[in-house]
């Protein structure tokens, strides 16, 4: 990345993860450092709050079922899990990837939880009402800004009440961050080139807003969380799921 002055920007050089090519070993230990670094900046939250903000709206229902897409190991679902509890949620959650390393490595970590479900396929296969509530966590900045309206639209299509994404705000203190951390806790070269780079291919407010504004639906919102992150969230509205 050519200095700071990228960022103002998104960035459109593929990630590594984004080549079909790349598997094997060293891509499944990606996705367990990935989790450590979740943790770090805190990357459950926004997608809880964007879940709690669509449930209560929806008049908190007491079953719901989540279909996370492009979810990696879904580590970001643990906390999804442990809010149900409190609420008395009977919540189901399944983690699609079209991964074989992301699917397995979900699976492993999830072994024993049987309110997750994993399943390998693409994420755009999803047929209409799949579940309650689609959720996209760091998957969107992937694609190209032209792309982005239809696959959100998309996503709605493959939900019965709403959409929740989360993703990177791109900000140069949010790229320093990641690149210093990608390299004090792993010498994984998916981690050390795609963490600062899903920084630059991230979001800011007028993203959002245009994405807002092309989808059309008067229920989307958005919001900054900590730290450094986005959330999106539509309800289908009748009359408007289609727009």
């Amino acid at each position: 990345m050519n200095g700071f002055k990228a960022l103002r920007e998104r960035a459109t050089e593929p990630e590594l993860m984004d080549d079909e090519e790349e598997q094997g070993q060293e891509l499944r230990e990606a996705y367990a450092h990935l989790r450590r670094i979740n943790r770090i900046f805190g990357a459950a939250g926004p997608i809880q709050y964007g879940v709690k903000r669509v449930w209560e709206t929806a008049g908190k229902p007491t079953q719901l079922s989540i279909v996370d897409v492009g979810a990696g190991s879904g580590d970001v679902n643990r906390r999804l899990l442990r809010w149900a509890d409190k609420q008395g949620v009977q919540l189901t959650i399944t983690l699609v990837d079209i991964r074989e390393e992301a699917c397995e490595e979900a699976a492993r970590f999830y072994a024993g939880e049987e309110r997750i479900r994993v399943v390998r396929c693409d994420a755009f296969s999803l047929p209409s009402g799949s579940a309650d509530l689609i959720t996209v966590s760091q998957f969107l900045h992937h694609f190209p800004s032209r792309e982005l309206p239809g696959i959100v639209r998309r996503f709605m299509d493959a939900s019965r009440l709403g959409i929740i994404i989360h993703d990177i705000h791109r900000h140069r203190i949010a790229w320093l961050a990641v690149w210093l951390m990608t390299r004090l806790l792993s010498r994984n070269r998916y981690l050390r080139e795609d963490g600062p780079l899903s920084v630059a291919k991230g979001f800011r407010k007028p993203d959002w807003e245009a994405i807002r504004k092309a989808c059309g639906w008067s229920s989307a919102a958005y919001s900054w969380r900590p730290l450094f992150r986005y959330v999106f969230w539509a309800m289908k509205t009748p009359g408007e799921a289609d727009v």
